[in-house]
């Protein structure tokens, strides 16, 4: 890699971590954190690992998605997002736990639907 292309990285990493921090203040304010896993400049995908209290944190789908959408509107090099949590077993890019409720069906065939409500 020649360093013209090593400076380029740097500074789209840079700007990769500006807009977390511009952007996602709460993230930090609430005890989670937000890294930088993996960046590659040629396919424009960047792997975002959302840690600390933002693993198991019943919003994170909706604070990864909130990235996804603007982060591809203001940096114009990154064409593709995917974050994690962790909570996923650490082998996909699936964004962690997704949300679920009371009585809500699911594709995996398990038929509990889960506490019922008392009216």
């Amino acid at each position: 890699m020649s360093t013209e292309t090593q400076g380029e990285d740097d500074d789209l990493k840079e700007r990769v971590s500006n807009f977390l921090r511009r952007n996602f203040p709460q993230i930090q304010m609430h005890g989670g954190s937000a890294a930088i896993q993996d960046l590659d400049r040629e396919t424009g995908e960047v792997t975002i690992m959302l840690g600390g209290a933002c693993s198991g944190c019943g919003i994170s789908p909706m604070t990864i998605q909130a990235i996804k959408s603007r982060m591809v509107k203001e940096i114009p090099e990154i064409e593709q997002v995917h974050a994690e949590t962790g909570m996923d077993g650490g082998g996909g890019r699936g964004g962690g736990m997704s949300p679920s409720f009371p009585g809500e069906t699911s594709d995996d065939g398990d038929d509990d639907e889960g506490p019922q409500a008392p009216f």
